[in-house]
């Protein structure tokens, strides 16, 4: 799956970059919550979670995707 990844253009540097934006989301899912209705706080606090929850998937996809560049680099 991963190689098929590869093939299909992504690389190290989109999934690393996928990363950042996440927490940047969970940053501001989390800080629009502070300023929302009180009944819609526990939700966008619960979505700040959720999306930051993506940015390890996002750092894992691309150490994967940079060892893959490296060894196919190698022959």
């Amino acid at each position: 799956m991963l190689t098929t990844l590869h093939n299909l253009g992504l690389r190290s540097e989109h999934a690393y970059n996928a990363a950042l934006v996440s927490v940047g989301l969970s940053v501001v899912s989390w800080s629009v919550s502070r300023f929302g209705n009180d009944d819609s706080k526990p939700q966008a606090d619960r979505w700040g979670i959720f999306v930051g929850h993506w940015a390890p998937t996002f750092f894992g996809l691309g150490l994967a995707l940079a060892e893959l560049e490296k060894s196919s680099k190698k022959h």
